[in-house]
């Protein structure tokens, strides 16, 4: 069974996280293969959309308009992602969360760059140095998600966003992504490697390690000063 799956509808990319009893947690490799197939759609000139969503009741993102539909849990990678689309949609039961530090780990995929450009420092330290869960209407709030529907409506929403910008000009459309993206796009490469370094240094630390094994063993966490 394929982790991610892609599909053509149109000129709609629908590429669908299908990990539903891992509750679509990504790994190294969906990455790559997200990132592939991202890069082949940004080459297709019949593709003027990518539509983003999850198998199961989990969520774990070129040119074109992200639309990302989000049902249950986004955790970690799930959250970050999202900062990178267009449009998201968020079921009524969607749970979003930025658990980094709980693991003795740094954010990543430019979140340290875009959460306290989109949200302001404030808030952007809020979720991403407590680590604690929030629901969709907090996201709304935020600015993370675009609105909030019924889960059972969730994919017909996105869906129909997607159809109605595959309608419009491709170029324009995309010319538009890039102007409003491009102020910061310099700033967000260079935050991608900071974190990729960082992110490395934390893996291998002390707190991380210890992290990880209370995670594990069910217990809480004893950080020893630094």
């Amino acid at each position: 069974m394929n982790d991610i799956i892609a599909e053509h509808s149109g000129n709609i990319l629908r590429i669908q996280l299908n990990r539903p009893d891992k509750k679509n947690a990504m790994t190294s490799s969906m990455y790559i293969t997200m990132a592939e197939f991202l890069e082949d759609a940004a080459k297709d000139d019949q593709i003027r959309v990518a539509l983003w969503h999850a198998a199961g009741d989990s969520f774990c993102a070129g040119n074109e308009p992200l639309v990302a539909a989000v049902q249950g849990a986004a955790i970690g990678g799930g959250t970050t992602m999202l900062a990178h689309c267009d449009f998201v949609y968020a079921g009524e039961s969607a749970k979003f969360q930025l658990p980094f530090v709980n693991l003795g780990l740094v954010p990543e995929f430019g979140s340290s760059c875009l959460l306290p450009l989109r949200f302001g420092y404030m808030r952007a330290a809020e979720l991403i140095l407590l680590g604690q869960s929030f629901g969709a209407l907090r996201a709304t709030e935020l600015g993370l998600v675009t609105s909030v529907v019924p889960d059972q409506k969730l994919l017909a929403t996105a869906t129909e966003t997607a159809q109605t910008l595959a309608a419009k000009p491709a170029g324009a459309v995309q010319a538009c992504k890039q102007l409003m993206k491009s102020a910061f796009r310099d700033q967000l490469e260079q935050a991608v490697k900071l974190e990729n370094q960082v992110f490395a240094e934390r893996v291998r630390s002390d707190e991380a390690k210890e992290a990880f094994r209370a995670f594990f063993a069910k217990r809480k966490a004893a950080y020893h000063p630094q």
